[in-house]
């Protein structure tokens, strides 16, 4: 017998089978705390149209070169995300498989920005359309005290402090993602404000003409204000709004899957509709917000 079975004899001698593991780590939940509150959206555009630039760097996440610069209009000084990215590609390789007639445009972040409001949302900041060096691009408003993304939340474990909360902005990002049939949903471009509020950014990648529906059954419930104003939606009311920016063909397909939406909730029932509730706040904070 070699020592190294003495060794192992002693130390199961030593340590009991049944001593007690050291407990596993509890899962991380900040609590909601109070924000500084953005902007209306009209004094946001004019802001994004008109500040200067103070200074640029390039964004630290995404993979379409775009940048984070600082604005100021003499009484205001914050941060934007520029992105210039418009590349078209008959086809197009990627994990998820090959799509044709493929399109990555920064004129999807203001389309995005546009139906977010027209049915209510509230969930994606403020994007305007400006040159850049004469270059034409999406200048969106920089997202204030930020918590983590939801990739940060991933790796960390965090759980939300109000998961009824939370759940209800889940599916109404799915719903969102669903009507604008955004194929680029990823852990980098879903963020969390301090608040536990819940952001969607860079939709650059969306608007395909695609009229079913990607994945019906995470449309589960609806926020009551959106479900009405996502039926109102019309042919005209797009072309108005968003005609810039997407084509006859998108406007279609976006009203094909609003439809597919609608009949979908609908064979839910009443009870898939909730009011919206705010979350329950522990503190409140002070001072200037952080960009």
């Amino acid at each position: 017998m070699g020592a190294s079975f003495f060794l192992a004899a002693a130390i199961s001698m030593a340590v009991p089978s049944g001593a007690p593991q050291s407990p596993a780590a509890e899962p991380v939940s900040p609590a909601a705390i109070a924000v500084a509150p953005v902007p209306p959206d009209a004094d946001i555009e004019r802001f994004l149209r008109e500040a200067e630039i103070v200074k640029t760097k390039d964004a630290s996440k995404g993979v379409t070169n775009s940048m984070r610069a600082t604005l100021s209009d003499g009484k205001l000084t914050h941060d934007a995300h520029i992105q210039t990215i418009d590349e078209s590609k008959r086809e197009f390789r990627s994990n998820a498989g090959v799509e044709f007639d493929f399109r990555d445009s920064w004129t999807y972040n203001v389309a995005a920005y546009k139906i977010d409001r027209l049915i209510g949302l509230g969930m994606v900041p403020v994007s305007v359309s400006r040159n850049h060096r004469s270059t034409p691009a999406a200048w969106t408003w920089w997202i204030d005290d930020v918590l983590m993304d939801e990739m940060d939340k991933v790796k960390r474990k965090v759980q939300p402090p109000d998961t009824g909360y939370y759940s209800r902005q889940r599916v109404m990002m799915y719903l969102f993602d669903e009507l604008i049939s955004n194929i680029d949903r990823n852990q980098g471009n879903i963020v969390y404000t301090k608040d536990w509020r819940l952001w969607l950014i860079d939709h650059t990648r969306a608007f395909r003409k695609n009229t079913a529906l990607k994945t019906p059954a995470r449309l589960t419930r609806c926020d009551r204000q959106v479900f009405e104003r996502l039926k109102a939606l019309d042919r005209d009311t797009l072309k108005r709004e968003v005609g810039k920016e997407l084509d006859e063909g998108q406007i279609k397909s976006v009203l094909a899957r609003r439809d597919a939406i609608v009949k979908k909730l609908e064979s839910l029932g009443p009870s898939a509709l909730f009011d919206r509730t705010a979350p329950v706040l522990t503190q409140n904070t002070s001072g200037p917000a952080a960009r």
